[in-house]
């Protein structure tokens, strides 16, 4: 589990095609891997990959042709936001993010509101169902809370720390990015999918 609160902005320096999809090596000299594990979980760009080789200054990853297929941000040359595994004893300064990655949206557009920027997303119809005002959303790996929901189209309102501290300020129109829904969502469709209880 990770909490969305990005600690370091990396990038994918090599990406290599493996018999079940593809071996990445990712710089992350700010992540702070001088006690890292391998076998230990990290958040790339909102998905949760197991470090297979780690150094002082990055780590590699397999990625498997599922995740290929349902998120975005793995090709050489990709600056990506990283997280570490969430320990029980750190605070919660997010929400609760699993590192599975629901599908890939698309940017819209992007405004200035001051100093913040207005971001407009469109998710897949799979996906949009779980987005609500108000509730939160992980964009990238980044926490963010739901300002307005249109149709499958949704906005966030990004403050100038969190566009200066991931790859979210160097978005542009018609970019992709990994979309995860809140877990909890999730769960009520499925409570749901059972009606009232007799």
């Amino acid at each position: 589990m990770f909490t969305g609160i990005i600690t370091a902005v990396g990038s994918i320096t090599t990406s290599e095609p493996t018999s079940g999809g593809v071996r990445v090596r990712v710089a992350a000299p700010d992540l702070g891997l001088a006690d890292g594990q391998v076998g230990e979980s990290i958040s790339v760009n909102g998905v949760c990959l197991t470090a297979i080789v780690i150094t002082a200054s990055g780590f590699d990853a397999d990625v498997s042709r599922e995740t290929l297929r349902c998120s975005a941000g793995f090709e050489a040359g990709m600056r990506v936001n990283l997280e570490r595994a969430l320990r029980l004893s750190d605070r919660l300064g997010g929400h609760l993010v699993s590192g599975h990655v629901d599908g890939v949206g698309v940017v819209v557009s992007i405004e200035p509101a001051g100093d913040n920027r207005v971001f407009w997303f469109k998710a897949p119809s799979d996906v949009a169902r779980y987005i609500a005002v108000k509730g939160s959303i992980a964009i990238n790996g980044v926490s963010l809370t739901v300002n307005e929901v249109k149709d499958m189209q949704f906005s966030i309102n990004i403050i100038p720390h969190t566009l200066a501290a991931t790859n979210l300020g160097a978005l542009t129109a018609g970019a992709g990015v990994n979309l995860e829904a809140d877990t909890v969502a999730r769960y009520i469709e499925r409570l749901n999918s059972f009606g009232r209880p007799a």
